[in-house]
């Protein structure tokens, strides 16, 4: 069950000239369901990504960050579920290049020009011979407006598929953004299991996709949190095809801003899915952070909240045990934090009530108002710092005994 979240339908997903995606069965885990995608670009496309910093990063990670760093060209992007390949050793970096060479060889191209990405059970190798053996099948399936099956391909413990599209015009040209994520658990991204895949049809020179991947990562899956832990395999790409000859080479072309904010609209949309999408989430929380002196303490701090499973469980309960914010507040690490400068409010349904102040409960707070306010499946919850002019926002989601169930069996 997800949280006031409902997968767009196909035809709301625009295709991006320039791109196809094609699906098939490889039977990597389960057998009857689709758990392969295959993605190409045409010859002129950029392509930038942002990785996983979890040191035991997997094989595929690897191997894309060096066909980028190399410079390639990037033509075909690869994506397993069912098997991480992560903490698979040698052996994992050999079957993820020996599936870039399976694809080079049906596209016709170098095995340098594929970014291989996988996700799943981590420690089991990767049965390379079905991934490849179901390659043609995706070959075949290759067409532009596939992004919803894709979405739904790539899915591991999802409850349901995660997609985005936009459309701007920018330079008198229609721009198109449309994009796809998976993830409901193991999610704390720092750049869950979480794949991101956004495509542009706008031309974006390389150095200036380098940063906006960047950005809008920072934006969105690194704002996000279901139980704190980063994955192995944690990826996010942007493709920009060039397609719509609205050309982008600096940030001062005209239109950027407004393409930049397009895609970081799309990203926070999949990444807002994610958390809604989180194992056994019942509520959605934000946690707005301000008052700070720079933006990664105000980040730091509602990390701490949204991902403290007393925290998490409270609102799972509706139980206003709200002095648990606090405590999370004051483990976060912010140094020299003036705790009786620091407000907290609780807001639910255009309601915001004062819960703390000055180092305690405040005055007017009662719990029967917390209570009811916890009971709704959109929560706020805001903190001002005291200590200075930056903000932040963190995603989370509460803790239910489900999110127990599904990753106790989660390889059954």
């Amino acid at each position: 069950m997800s949280v006031n979240y409902a997968t767009p339908s196909p035809e709301s997903l625009f295709p991006i000239d320039g791109i196809q995606l094609g699906s098939a069965e490889a039977a990597i885990r389960k057998p009857g369901r689709k758990d392969l995608t295959l993605i190409t670009l045409e010859p002129g496309a950029s392509v930038a990504g942002v990785f996983t910093q979890n040191r035991f990063c997997a094989a595929p990670v690897l191997v894309c960050q060096d066909h980028l760093n190399a410079g390639n060209s990037i033509r075909a992007l690869v994506i397993n579920t069912g098997n991480a390949n992560a903490g698979t050793g040698e052996s994992g970096r050999r079957a993820a290049l020996t599936t870039c060479e399976a694809v080079a060889g049906l596209l016709g191209i170098t095995p340098g020009q594929v970014l291989p990405f996988s996700t799943g059970v981590i420690l089991e190798p990767l049965p390379v011979d079905r991934l490849t053996a179901a390659l043609p099948c995706c070959v075949n399936d290759l067409k532009a407006d596939n992004w919803h099956a894709a979405a739904h391909a790539i899915m591991t413990t999802d409850t349901l598929a995660k997609a985005a599209s936009r459309r701007i015009s920018i330079q008198g040209k229609e721009v198109t953004i449309t994009g796809i994520s998976k993830g409901a658990g193991m999610i704390r991204p720092n750049m869950a299991t979480m794949l991101g895949f956004v495509a542009t049809d706008a031309a974006i020179h390389k150095t200036l996709l380098d940063r906006l991947v960047r950005e809008a990562a920072d934006e969105s899956f690194n704002c996000i949190t279901v139980d704190g832990d980063t994955s192995t395999n944690d990826s996010f790409v942007v493709m920009a095809s060039g397609k719509s000859e609205a050309v982008f080479a600096d940030i001062d072309a005209e239109g950027y801003r407004d393409l930049r904010q397009a895609v970081i609209d799309v990203a926070v949309e999949l990444a807002q899915a994610i958390v809604r999408d989180g194992e056994g989430a019942t509520k959605f929380i934000t946690l707005a952070v301000e008052g700070g002196k720079e933006r990664d303490e105000c980040k730091r701090v509602g990390y701490a909240i949204g991902q403290s499973p007393l925290v998490k469980t409270a609102f799972f309960a509706s139980d206003p045990n709200l002095g648990r914010i606090l405590a999370a507040i004051g483990y976060a690490g912010i140094s020299g934090l003036d705790v009786d400068n620091v407000r907290v409010w609780l807001a639910a349904c255009g309601e915001e009530i004062l819960i703390a102040e000055k180092g305690g409960r405040a005055d007017a707070y009662r719990e029967e108002d917390g209570a009811r306010l916890m009971k709704s499946p959109e929560i706020t919850v805001r903190v001002d710092l005291g200590r200075g002019l930056a903000a932040g926002k963190i995603y989370s989601c509460d803790f239910s005994y489900d999110y127990v169930k599904i990753n106790a069996d989660y390889r059954s």
